[in-house]
């Protein structure tokens, strides 16, 4: 069997251990559009990720999938030895590289939240630091 290639940095997935959510993110707006699932169910962001989203975060290039009123905010949490049990909030590239570190040792994810309506979707998970060990 023949694996496909990521086609160059940046593409999603292109980082050995990276996992990108798009077709589950697709698929679930799918099934709101189609009317399976209610607005209840997946705008339902915690007040800690709504304060992260207001304090730690980056603006997304598009707008929010649900409410199309706000755009997104883009929040990174990395997990790793020396860090919070919950996790530490990054809010500048910068903070990711500095996180880095060995190759595998943080776990950085993306959560994509919309502090309108409060959409939130996990976009990806990817090692810090794994472009170094290849």
């Amino acid at each position: 069997m023949e694996y496909l290639e990521s086609r160059g940095k940046g593409r999603p997935g292109d980082t050995p251990g990276s996992i990108d959510y798009r077709l589950a993110r697709r698929r679930l707006l799918r099934s709101y559009r189609a009317g399976d699932v209610a607005e209840s169910e997946i705008c339902d962001a915690q007040a800690e990720l709504l304060r992260v989203g207001a304090s730690c975060s980056q603006p997304a290039a598009t707008p929010c999938p649900i409410c199309a009123e706000s755009k997104l905010r883009i929040v990174r949490f990395v997990f790793g030895p020396r860090l919070p049990k919950s996790g530490r909030a990054v809010s500048t590239p910068g903070e990711l590289t500095r996180l880095a570190g060995r190759a595998g040792e943080h776990q950085c994810y993306e959560v994509e939240v919309c502090m309108n309506c409060r959409w939130n979707h996990l976009r990806a998970s990817f090692p810090l630091g794994a472009e170094r060990s290849a």
